[in-house]
């Protein structure tokens, strides 16, 4: 024989089943709404930026081309690494993250490349932009983690934006044209 529920208890299980993916959170309703929508911007650009380095992973030629493509490769595979952590932190917080290609294509802020030929040199000075732009993303979703106190969200940024300039750091010195005395 069920127990019977009072009202409260009642509507309490209603509740919890019109949103069955509303993990507890110690946040407040705000904070959910807000971390999360700046996480999922940053997953939206994560995911673009993943796609974009390894096209030109896949594409890369020339003289150089061991170098850029394995660099290339490693950047790609600490991008996708990015992307659980923050989908995951999304759901811890209580919040929903994105759902499919298209999704992420409404939200993605670096812009693709569906060149049929790009140059070696190019490849990198945009890849370099594009993570350059991404600090920036992060140091504002920092702002936002701060504002609320969610320190786990914000250290996981702080790593990111450490892990973002190096690519960035990376990709400038991987560009850089010789001067005239060969160095």
């Amino acid at each position: 024989m069920a127990k019977k529920l009072d009202p409260k208890q009642k509507r309490a299980a209603v509740e919890r089943r019109k949103r069955p993916l509303a993990t507890p959170t110690d946040l407040a309703q705000a904070a959910t709404r807000d971390i999360s929508a700046a996480l999922n911007q940053l997953l939206a650009d994560v995911f673009a930026l993943y796609l974009k380095t390894k096209n030109f992973h896949w594409h890369v030629s020339g003289p150089h081309f061991r170098d850029y493509h394995l660099m290339l490769d490693e950047q790609g595979d600490e991008l996708f690494a990015m992307t659980d952590a923050l989908a995951e932190r999304v759901r811890k917080i209580g919040g929903t993250t994105l759902r499919s290609i298209g999704h992420i294509a409404r939200m993605q802020r670096v812009l693709d490349n569906d060149a049929d030929y790009v140059q070696p040199l190019d490849m990198l000075a945009e890849l370099r932009d594009d993570n350059k732009a991404l600090a920036a993303a992060l140091r504002e979703a920092h702002d936002i983690t701060d504002e609320y106190h969610d320190i786990a969200s914000s250290s996981l940024i702080e790593n990111w934006i450490d892990e973002t300039e190096k690519r960035t750091w990376f990709l400038f010195e991987a560009s850089r044209q010789a001067d005239s005395t060969g160095h």
